[in-house]
């Protein structure tokens, strides 16, 4: 994949984060400026007060695009006001999800998008100062990001007295090791302070004590990016796309054996068959299943129920899935279910930071163990059983989500193909591997 393919050739849809992707150029401050760049910012800062932005975007429905989908509007309002502490925002932007690669496009080709995002969100909260924890992988994104930010600060949009008024914003950019952990946001706030990443207990959460036993609120790259819009339209329009419970675009990604695999920019509730054959052109080959919002969600069947149900949270929640990232993964009938999942096992066990024994032993322990027997042809059908019963002795009971990562698609991968794992333990054959798993 070179880059993203995006909507927009259809009328029905007006990109908004992605509008400039793509294009000559965009990641410049001149660019950006031509197409009313930091014009929302100008005027928010002059004619709203903290409470009111925050207040706009609870009304707005912006839910967090990183994975929970916790309302935004609500997670600023958790910060402290007129406390005299310093306080912090810190853009996530460690998107180290297998399936997930949007963000990388916002960072990459229009930064000044997402420094315009922080500036209101740091508004809101009442920080000052806003670190970019960028991904170690992403060093194109990483080096663009440090320029705009230089360009930004060097005409006065970062800084002191922002556009004439008496708030002061700054921003930095931190480069990660390429650590997954550091996707949770209390290991990314020990990488940031210079300790080893491991998950903080909470509480306290990071609004009462977060970076440097500061207030502190973390958010993702598309949904910081996405309180530009928000607050240039207003709340009503972006509250009048989507469903009931998750409003607004979405940039939705597929992946896989598809014609047109990329990241397309859609309306929350739009249907896996719509972003599968209608936007990226349809499978290549017989699909067996689809994990719908990045490596951690459950897989769900390619079937004609699923391919119309539609990719929101609500409605993912009831078929025993997630929305996740958006991620959409397809999964070829000619790989094998097993084989896939112990692929994905073997990520989050290499990625645990080993902090706590259900991840250290459970996941990087007796799952790998198991999958490694089953799929080595050497398994017996009381080791399925067994993976089945270890999975609930390691979900949710964790030091952070990791581990709830690692059960999830398994968990799912059992429910829907469960004579795949029995197939492989009777006939005592090891898993298939087809060129797509090398």
């Amino acid at each position: 994949m070179t880059g993203p393919i995006v909507s927009g050739l259809d009328p029905r849809f007006e990109r908004t984060l992605y509008a400039h992707v793509g294009k000559e150029g965009s990641w410049t401050l001149d660019y950006y400026l031509r197409h009313g760049g930091y014009e929302t910012a100008k005027r928010v800062l002059k004619e709203k007060t903290p409470d009111e932005v925050i207040e706009e975007v609870k009304r707005s429905g912006l839910r967090g695009r990183g994975g929970a989908g916790f309302p935004t509007g609500l997670k600023w309002s958790f910060m402290p006001k007129d406390d005299g502490k310093q306080h912090y925002l810190i853009c996530n932007a460690d998107e180290s999800e297998p399936g997930s690669f949007k963000d990388r496009y916002i960072l990459e080709d229009v930064p000044h998008l997402l420094i315009e995002g922080m500036i209101l969100a740091g508004y809101a909260i009442r920080a000052t100062v806003g670190y970019i924890y960028v991904r170690g992988e992403y060093r194109r994104a990483a080096d663009r990001l440090e320029q705009a930010i230089k360009e930004a600060r060097a005409r006065g949009y970062l800084g002191k007295n922002l556009f004439g008024t008496d708030f002061s914003f700054d921003l930095h950019v931190h480069r990660g090791a390429g650590a997954y952990i550091c996707g949770e946001e209390t290991a990314l706030m020990n990488s940031l302070e210079g300790l080893r990443a491991n998950p903080r207990l909470k509480p306290p959460f990071p609004a009462q004590s977060g970076l440097w036993g500061k207030p502190t609120t973390i958010n993702n790259v598309e949904t910081l990016a996405s309180v530009v819009p928000i607050l240039e339209r207003g709340a009503d329009w972006f509250a009048q796309m989507g469903t009931e419970q998750s409003k607004g675009m979405k940039l939705y990604q597929v992946s896989g054996p598809v014609r047109r695999p990329g990241v397309y920019e859609l309306p929350m509730g739009t249907t896996f068959r719509e972003l599968i054959y209608e936007w990226a052109g349809g499978p290549l080959e017989p699909i067996q299943a689809l994990i719908p919002g990045g490596s951690s969600t459950p897989p769900l069947p390619f079937t004609e129920e699923v391919l119309d149900t539609p990719m929101s949270y609500e409605h993912l929640q009831a078929k025993g899935s997630m929305l996740g990232t958006g991620g959409v993964i397809l999964i070829p009938e000619r790989v094998s279910m097993v084989d896939a999942m112990w692929n994905l096992t073997r990520f989050y066990a290499h990625e645990s930071c080993g902090k706590c024994t259900p991840c250290r032993e459970g996941v990087a322990g007796f799952m790998v163990n198991l999958f490694a027997k089953i799929g080595t042809g050497q398994g017996e059908e009381k080791d399925v059983e067994n993976l089945e019963a270890l999975l609930p002795l390691i979900e949710g009971r964790s030091f952070c989500p990791l581990a709830d990562a690692a059960v999830w698609p398994v968990k799912g991968s059992l429910r829907h193909f469960k004579d795949q794992y029995l197939a492989l333990a009777r006939e005592k054959r090891p898993v298939p591997r087809p060129s797509l798993w090398r």
